[in-house]
């Protein structure tokens, strides 16, 4: 495996309320000029969540970016989250211009999964059914049968463990494992996982749920089995947002990117919202329930991204026509099941 450089958090330029005002004016008339759309992940920095909205643009996960961008008439996107992101919106939309604030902005599953790497075990396996989680390069998903989301993830692996397929999972073991526990599929795990919900604590969530014994415990299903174990409610980052609004309680736990918390308190702005733990003994970050790359994303970047036009993300064709497949058999999947 290979070893992660984890970044810093940046440090970006505090800016006054009539500053950013300014800041977002300059880009909105940029993107005007460059018939230009904002997509913008959950768990980037709540200004540029709201720059998408004010802009008609989209707040989503990484797929519904993708499809937002297919169906947009903007002939660039924007897309302000990961890297892998960028690469799928330009896999499902080839003929526009994809721009990034940073391509540097990378993904800890993404980098556990080099291509040759994983070729090589797809090689030693060659009887099981490849299926691959969305935080994956093209080239990964190219040599995939199946790329799915942690929102399609339990659907599809039950429709292939039905057919009697045996499956080679890649790359977030935690998310593997909670599949696999609920589908009894016969699964084979690549070993990655992401440094954000790697963090969670469980000892250290045990505690504080009696410190708010109302509240309800959502977990994102790339969580360790200690932090799953306690939840009220596992899900993607679009059920957890559904499940704010929609539970019955007023205060909430939530183990993933704290970035969700802008699109959960617009939804229920009454609701309390406490992010599960990760400091304590055993923690080896800071600041560890948001991702450092997301953090690359900034109103100040974006902005040098339009004026330069810089940040575009190239995928060979050959890698592209490859990659698509195990891409749209997911989409045709959940266009049945609709």
């Amino acid at each position: 495996m290979p070893e992660i450089h984890v970044p810093a958090h940046p440090v970006w330029p505090l800016l006054s309320a009539p500053e950013k005002e300014a800041l977002k004016d300059r880009i909105k008339a940029l993107m005007r000029e460059q018939n230009a759309t904002l997509v913008a992940h959950y768990y980037v920095d709540a200004d540029l969540q709201a720059l998408a909205e004010e802009t008609g643009g989209c707040v989503s996960d990484s797929l519904e970016m993708a499809r937002f961008g297919a169906q947009s008439r903007a002939q660039t996107l924007l897309v302000c989250g990961v890297r892998f992101m960028g690469e799928t919106a330009k896999i499902l939309n080839p003929e526009k211009t994809i721009l990034m604030p940073d391509l540097k902005a990378t993904c800890s599953l993404d980098e556990s999964c080099p291509v040759d790497q994983f070729s090589d075990f797809c090689d030693q396996h060659p009887d099981r059914t490849v299926v691959v989680y969305a935080n994956t390069s093209a080239a990964v998903k190219a040599r995939a049968d199946w790329m799915v989301t942690s929102g399609i993830a339990l659907d599809v692996v039950k429709h292939l463990h039905a057919q009697g397929k045996k499956i080679l999972w890649a790359p977030d073991k935690h998310l593997g494992a909670y599949v696999q526990k609920m589908t009894g599929a016969d699964m084979l795990f690549w070993n990655g996982s992401c440094v954000v919900h790697e963090e969670f604590k469980g000892f250290a969530l045990e505690r504080l749920r009696k410190l708010h014994p109302e509240a309800a415990v959502l977990v994102h299903p790339e969580s360790p089995d200690d932090i799953i174990n306690q939840a009220d409610l596992v899900g993607s980052t679009t059920a957890l947002i559904n499940a704010v609004r929609e539970m019955p309680q007023d205060e909430f736990i939530v183990a993933t990117d704290d970035g969700i918390f802008w699109k959960m308190q617009q939804q229920a702005p009454h609701k309390k919202l406490i992010s599960a733990p990760t400091a304590g003994e055993g923690a080896t970050c800071e600041s560890c329930a948001h991702c450092p790359w997301m953090a690359m994303n900034a109103l100040q970047n974006l902005e040098t991204t339009l004026l330069q036009r810089s940040g575009e993300i190239f995928i060979e064709s050959s890698v592209r026509e490859q990659a698509v497949h195990s891409i749209q058999r997911m989409l045709d999947f959940a266009a049945l099941r609709k």
